[in-house]
């Protein structure tokens, strides 16, 4: 049995914000990347509430900071990358309405995009 692995892609502002994060934390990132291209789900990765199913986020901390990568598997048949930031903890646990906002406007624009 053959495992087809999926393309990651991009969002141009994703993956210049994830450039600027730490080595470690990008090498984790793209581990549990990795992971769903080939149809898993890292330990480190949970759904994304209230954008729909096949929204994950990648929770990553590191010397106290914490960062997060946002993805989707329900558009074409890539692994879309549609955000990268660091977690400022304004919100408690919770993800900033701001970044959630960001997310849905970028899931929106990439699926009439890829139509």
């Amino acid at each position: 049995m053959v495992k087809l692995t999926r393309p990651i892609s991009w969002i141009k502002a994703a993956r210049k914000d994830f450039l600027s994060f730490p080595d470690a934390a990008q090498r984790d990132a793209l581990r549990a990347l990795t992971v769903a291209a080939e149809g898993g789900m890292a330990g480190n990765c949970k759904p994304l509430q209230g954008l729909g199913s096949g929204v994950f986020e990648i929770v990553l901390r590191q010397r106290g900071d914490a960062f997060r990568v946002v993805y989707v598997v329900q558009i074409a048949d890539a692994v879309w990358v549609v955000h990268a930031f660091q977690k400022k903890s304004t919100s408690g646990i919770k993800t900033a309405k701001g970044d959630i906002d960001l997310v849905a406007e970028r899931l929106r624009r990439l699926r009439e995009t890829l139509k």
